[in-house]
């Protein structure tokens, strides 16, 4: 099959916009609660639907007052937390366009943004914020910190109940929401428009098709940065739905947040889900419960390939349920308890840890999208989910694959260009689609598997065209490892640079009889922690045939990460910064 496409089920009319679900939640039901705040005492506070909507009014209203107009961007930087919703709807109904600025950027990205959009305005979060925007040549007059937000809606009181109406009616589904900058793996952002109309349509059709997720009693705290096309969506879906929602802005508290908030679903990218299979695992075997956790994995990766065959036999039944006590409780409980369900995009999570978190009772959704696509494209759905795929197109959606491998997408929530840049426009958009630069397949269901990306396509000396994501998915699902790369263009065979993951680190010293404190990169020629790399490498070379296969690795002192440049705000390789920064390991790799 190389062309699917679904009906759609759900509409967006001419005159719809984003802010119509807040003054529809306010005055069906005022009394709901919608959202849990953060309090300085670590409790939540309720707000309600009715709150939300006074406080997102007068939010616009200062807006209005201080001179931002119908169509001006308007930045925001911020960790995920609930000024960040709140600012978020503001903006839109004042008329406005939002362009998310990550709270990590580096000065020279906030520079880029605020020049590139041409924003009149920016909201930050913390004084530290406000300095870079300062520094900026492109500074806007207009910049405030959310601790001067009371200033901004006391001088909003000028702005009349007609006049604030007037502004947020008169944006149609048509016009600019939000201009969302590229994370970039290379080059400069790029800002995806994306309108009403875009994300409307994208999670309209994402709740219609997930009301088992969105039960009645539905809640979700979010913790990926807002910055991110995914978190938007689910924020503005739990809106839509009417979901009680959550923000989590640290990832040290993360844990505690999760425990206290007890959410009943989840998003997350892969690594979220590798780093609580592991920390599960390092659990169980530092307490001496190896065993134990190893039969309850096979347990659970077999209890799900049966629900998938549709049987389960007794014996399975009764083994379930006995590590279901035993192990599979206190991985829920570490999640609040009630978490059934997660939704995991961005990168492919691994048929083992799909198997592995649904057995354990945690049903993890897979789903494939872009910043460009408004995210969600295709979703694998309950009760229809097929493991190691990203599911079948969203209602709406088209998918074809095109002739060579390339994933194209349409449908109205693909997005209608970058932001004044109309040649990188025209060359993923015609004739109706969008060339994603993804590689991938469609079985015969019509679900979509994605195989890599175009540009990363590695051609070795000997013409074989190898998709280093596939090896580097089943790398990262080892324990040990926290990240890696595959290399090996127009060079004999293929290799791969890999970090340790600095969780799992002090355990491999302590099962190993190493000094603790010892540094990976005292250990990095060491053969016992060669050799546990070598599993995880023969393990994604099971994968590959042998032409692809891993023929050597090198172990790297320092785990990539966002700070050092090697990650994207979303957890992406930035494969060009990685290749440069270690030069001389990929040099004598092929020496």
């Amino acid at each position: 099959m190389h062309e699917l496409s679904i009906p759609p089920r759900v509409t967006v009319a001419d005159g719809d916009r984003l802010s119509d679900m807040v003054v529809d939640n306010a005055r069906e039901v005022p009394g709901l609660v919608s959202f849990g705040r953060r309090a300085s005492d670590g409790t939540w506070d309720d707000v309600t639907a009715a709150e939300f909507a006074a406080e997102v009014t007068a939010v616009a209203r200062g807006l209005i007052a201080a001179g931002v107009g119908r169509g001006d961007r308007v930045a925001l930087m911020s960790a995920t937390r609930y000024e960040w919703t709140l600012l978020d709807y503001a903006i839109w109904s004042a008329g406005a366009v939002c362009v998310p600025v990550y709270e990590t950027s580096s000065a020279e990205q906030v520079d880029w943004i605020l020049a590139d959009s041409g924003a009149v305005a920016v909201v930050v979060e913390t004084d530290a914020h406000l300095a870079l925007v300062e520094a900026s040549s492109a500074a806007p007059a207009l910049r405030w910190t959310f601790g001067q937000l009371p200033a901004l809606i006391a001088a909003g009181s000028s702005v009349t109940d007609a006049a604030a109406e007037e502004r947020r009616t008169a944006v149609r589904a048509d016009d600019v929401a939000t201009i969302v900058y590229t994370s970039g793996t290379t080059g400069r952002p790029k800002g995806c428009v994306l309108t009403h109309r875009n994300l409307l349509a994208d999670v309209k059709a994402g709740n219609d098709v997930l009301q088992p997720v969105y039960d009645a009693d539905g809640s979700t705290l979010l913790f990926l940065p807002l910055a991110h096309v995914f978190g938007r969506v689910i924020e503005i879906g739990s809106v839509l739905q009417r979901s009680r929602l959550g923000h989590s802005s640290d990832v040290r508290r993360l844990p505690e947040d999760l425990r206290s908030f007890q959410p009943t679903f989840l998003l997350a990218v892969p690594r979220v889900f590798e780093k609580a299979y592991n920390s599960a695992r390092q659990t169980a075997y530092a307490a001496g419960k190896a065993r134990i956790f190893d039969a309850a994995e096979a347990t659970a990766i077999a209890y799900s390939r049966a629900l998938s065959r549709g049987r389960v036999s007794p014996l399975l039944k009764a083994r379930h349920a006995l590590f279901d006590r035993l192990v599979f409780s206190k991985i829920r409980a570490g999640l609040g308890g009630r978490c059934v369900n997660a939704i995991s995009g961005g990168a492919a999570l691994g048929e083992r840890l799909g198997h592995f978190f649904r057995g354990a009772g945690i049903t993890v959704l897979e789903g494939y999208g872009l910043t460009e696509t408004s995210a969600g494209a295709t979703l694998n759905l309950p009760g229809a989910q097929r493991i190691g795929t990203v599911g079948r197109p969203v209602p709406g959606t088209a998918v074809r694959i095109a002739e060579d491998g390339e994933i194209l997408l349409s449908g109205p929530n693909v997005f209608s260009g970058y932001w004044q840049n109309e040649s990188a426009t025209s060359e993923v958009l015609g004739d109706g689609w969008f060339r994603t630069g993804d590689l991938g397949s469609l079985d015969d269901d019509g679900y979509l598997t994605v195989t890599g990306r175009k540009k990363d396509l590695i051609v070795t000396a000997n013409g074989k065209n190898v998709a280093p994501a596939v090896l580097e998915d089943r790398l990262r699902a080892h324990p040990l490892v926290g990240q890696c790369m595959v290399v090996g263009d127009r060079q004999p065979f293929i290799a791969a640079l890999v970090t340790i993951d600095p969780d799992a680190w002090p355990g491999w010293l302590a099962a190993h009889g190493r000094e603790p404190g010892t540094t990976v990169a005292a250990l990095a020629t060491d053969p016992e922690l060669r050799a546990t790399v070598q599993e995880a490498v023969d393990e994604a070379n099971r994968a590959v045939s042998r032409a692809e296969s891993i023929r050597e690795f090198r172990i790297l002192p320092e785990d990539f990460t966002e700070a050092g440049g090697e990650l994207t705000p979303s957890l992406k390789v930035r494969r060009t910064e990685v290749l440069k920064r270690y030069a001389a390991d990929v040099a004598a790799i092929y020496a």
